[in-house]
C-alpha cells in the first residue's frame, strides 16, 4: 500500500467532488486544486492550496494554461525510488503528488449539441487534463489517477481502510482505464474534425468503444462475443435499448432486433416487420398496429415461430394478444402499453426492447465488417425511397393499387439477402425469395414458399433488389401471377427483360438504384 499525502484534484464534471475532496481531507491527504473546483471545495470545508501557490504561476490565457508546469508534472512523474529524482525534486522544490483527480472538458457533450459551432468545440479540447491524467497513469506504481467520478466512492472506501493506502491491483486498474479514456477522447476530437471537414469516410478510423455487456457466446456456443458502445451516440439506437422483461439477449437476438428495427424503418405508418436469421418472413402496414401484426403474422406462420419482431408505434393490449398466439425471441418498439406488459407477463422469457428513437431517427453513420487485416467501411442505404426518380419503362402503367404494392415490396427487398425477390401486395408481404446464387432461382423459390403457404400470387407485385440479366425471372413472374415489377435496371439486356414485360402484360418501374445486402 502506498499512502496518499497530497492529491491534485481539478474537475470539470462536479459530481460527487465535494464528497470525495472532504473524505481525503479527513484522511489527512492536502488536496490541491484550480479554479472553480477549488471554490466548490473551499464551499463544502474543505482546506484548498490553489495550484497557482505551487507553481508560482497564476492562471493565464484564460484558463488555458495553469497545470502545464514542472512543478505540477515533476511531482506527478517522479518516480519516488529514484535518488536522483528525489535529488531534482529537493533541488526544484517539486513537492510529490500521490493522487491525480481529473476529468476532461464535456468535448463529446459540445460537439453533440446541435447548432455547436467550430469555436466551441475547439474551447472544449482539453490539453491540461489529459496531459496530467497521462502523467499519473504512466506513473501508477506511485501515483492514482481517477478520472472517472464513478470511482470516488471505491477509491475512498480502500484509503480509509488502508490508512490512506491504495494497492498496486487499485493503482494499474485505474491507470488502464485512464489511460483508456484519453484515448477515446482524443479519437472524438479526430472523427468531430474530420467529419466537420465534411469526410463520410475518414483517413484514420478510431475505435474507443467501452464494453457494455459481455455475451454469452457468439453466433455459435464455440464463439466469445461482448456489446460494445459507441459513447458519441449515447442514448441512441439498439447499443442503448432498455430491456424491460426478459432473458439476456444474445448475439444473433441483437443482429436480428438490428435488422427487424431497420425494416420498420421504412414505414411512417403502424408497420410489423418479422425476421428470422436477418430475413423477413412477414412484414406488414395496417390501419392500426395489431392489424399489421396480424397481417404479418399470416405470411409465414411457420418460419415466425422463434423470431423477433419490431413495431413503428407503441405496442398495445390488441397487438399484444395478437402476439400471444406465437413464440417469439424478441421484440423492438417505441415502447409499450401497461395493458401489453400485462398480456406478456406470462412469457418470462420474451425480450421486450424500448427504442430510444422513433423508428427511422438513428442508425450509425458508418457500416463495418471485418475482412483478413482490416475492415470494410461504407455509409448506410438509408431507409425511404426516392420516387422522384422512378420510370415506367412498359407499355402499361402500375394501377394506383399496384403503385402503392410496388412501393411497399420496394422497402422490403432493401432488408433482404441478395439476390432479393419479394412478392407483396399493397399491405403485405406474400412471399420472399432470398439469398440465392441465381435470381431467377430467387423468383422461383419466392413463389414456391408462398403457393406452400396457401397464397396465391395472382394480382400480386414484385421487387427485385437489383437488375434482372435475362428475362427468364420476369417471365417466372408473371407465371406466378405478379402483374407489376420494380427493379433497379442497369442490365445491358434491359430492353429483353422489358419487352417480356409488355409481352406479357406487365408494368415496370425502374428506379435507378440498386439496395444489395450482403
Amino acid at each position: 500500500m502506498k499512502r496518499i499525502n497530497r492529491a491534485l484534484v481539478s474537475v470539470s464534471d462536479k459530481t460527487g467532488v465535494a464528497e470525495f475532496a472532504v473524505g481525503l481531507a479527513k484522511l489527512g491527504v492536502e488536496i490541491v486544486s484550480t479554479g472553480g473546483t477549488a471554490k466548490l471545495l473551499r464551499e463544502h470545508g474543505v482546506a484548498v492550496r490553489d495550484v497557482a501557490e505551487l507553481t508560482g504561476f497564476p492562471e493565464m490565457l484564460d484558463g488555458r494554461v495553469k497545470t502545464l508546469h514542472p512543478k505540477v508534472h515533476g511531482g506527478i512523474l517522479a518516480v519516488r525510488s529514484r535518488l536522483e529524482h528525489e535529488r531534482q525534486m529537493k533541488e526544484h522544490g517539486i513537492l510529490p503528488i500521490d493522487l491525480v483527480a481529473v476529468n476532461l472538458y464535456p468535448f463529446e457533450k459540445t460537439a453533440a449539441r446541435p447548432g455547436a459551432s467550430m469555436a466551441e468545440i475547439i474551447e472544449n479540447i482539453d490539453i491540461g487534463g489529459p496531459s496530467m491524467i497521462r502523467s499519473a497513469a504512466k506513473n501508477f506504481e506511485d501515483v492514482a489517477v481517477v478520472a472517472d467520478p464513478a470511482d470516488y466512492p471505491a477509491v475512498l472506501d480502500e484509503a480509509r481502510a488502508h490508512n490512506g493506502g491504495l494497492s498496486s491491483d487499485t493503482r494499474a486498474r485505474l491507470a488502464r482505464k485512464a489511460f483508456a479514456r484519453t484515448a477515446a477522447y482524443d479519437a472524438a476530437i479526430s472523427a468531430e474534425l474530420q467529419k466537420r471537414a465534411g469526410d463520410d469516410l475518414p483517413g484514420v478510423l478510431h475505435f474507443n468503444f467501452p464494453k457494455l455487456v459481455t455475451l454469452r457466446y457468439g453466433e455459435n456456443p464455440h464463439q466469445k462475443a461482448a456489446l460494445y458502445a459507441d459513447p458519441t451516440k449515447a442514448g441512441h439506437g439498439l447499443a442503448s435499448a432498455r430491456q424491460i422483461q426478459g432473458k439476456e439477449l444474445s448475439y444473433n437476438n441483437l443482429v436480428d432486433l438490428e435488422a427487424a428495427w431497420r425494416l420498420v424503418s421504412e414505414f411512417s405508418e403502424p408497420a410489423t416487420a418479422i425476421l428470422k436469421h436477418t430475413n423477413p418472413c412477414g412484414a406488414a402496414t395496417g390501419e392500426t398496429l395489431a392489424e399489421s401484426c396480424s397481417r404479418a403474422m399470416a405470411v409465414d406462420p411457420v418460419s415466425a415461430f422463434g423470431s423477433v419482431i419490431a413495431f413503428t408505434r407503441v405496442v398495445d393490449a390488441a397487438t399484444a394478444e395478437e402476439l400471444s398466439k406465437l413464440f417469439v425471441e424478441a421484440i423492438a418498439a417505441p415502447g409499450f402499453e401497461a395493458a401489453a406488459l400485462e398480456v406478456f407477463a406470462c412469457k418470462k422469457n420474451l425480450r421486450l426492447m424500448e427504442m430510444p428513437d422513433p423508428p427511422g431517427a438513428f442508425f450509425s453513420a458508418l457500416e463495418l465488417k471485418s475482412v483478413g487485416g482490416g475492415l470494410l467501411v461504407q455509409t448506410p442505404d438509408p431507409p425511404g425511397a426516392d420516387e422522384s426518380q422512378w420510370r415506367c419503362v412498359t407499355q402499361r402503367q402500375p394501377s394506383p393499387e399496384e403503385q402503392r404494392a410496388l412501393r411497399f415490396a420496394w422497402r422490403v427487398v432493401k432488408h433482404v439477402k441478395s439476390n432479393a425477390i419479394v412478392y407483396a401486395h399493397e399491405h403485405s408481404l406474400v412471399g420472399v425469395g432470398a439469398g440465392q446464387m441465381s435470381r431467377v432461382d430467387s423468383v422461383r423459390i419466392g413463389a414456391a414458399k408462398a403457393h406452400e403457404l396457401g397464397h396465391s400470387l395472382e394480382g400480386t407485385v414484385l421487387a427485385s433488389d437489383a437488375f434482372f440479366p435475362f428475362p427468364d425471372g420476369v417471365e417466372e413472374a408473371a407465371k406466378a401471377g405478379a402483374t407489376a415489377v420494380v427493379q433497379p435496371g442497369g442490365s445491358v439486356r434491359d430492353a429483353e427483360v422489358i419487352a417480356a414485360a409488355d409481352r406479357l402484360g406487365c408494368a415496370m418501374l425502374v428506379t435507378g438504384i440498386r439496395h444489395f445486402l450482403h
